[in-house]
């Protein structure tokens, strides 16, 4: 048990490094594409933070990986964005 708790806890800041960098990006250009990752890689760390704290049992289970759904549409919407724009 502790250990899936370190392994989360890692994961979450790794998420949360990756945002981060992301978004130093996205400050040195004002690339749109920048944002959308950032805000995708939040919306990962959040979904592993409430996944970590909730029982696994429980009936709002399924509703946890909306957010990694929303993660992954916003990635593609970033790229979409990117290349319609070029």
């Amino acid at each position: 048990m502790m250990l899936n708790q370190f392994l989360a806890g890692a994961a979450t800041v790794s998420l949360l490094v990756i945002a981060m960098f992301f978004l130093r990006f996205w400050k040195r250009t004002r690339d749109r594409l920048f944002l959308f990752f950032a805000g995708s890689f939040g919306f990962l760390m959040i979904e592993r933070i409430v996944r970590a704290c909730m029982s696994v049992e429980t009936e709002w289970a399924p509703y946890v990986y909306t957010l990694r759904l929303i993660a992954f549409v916003l990635i593609i919407v970033a790229i979409v964005d990117k290349n319609r724009r070029s």
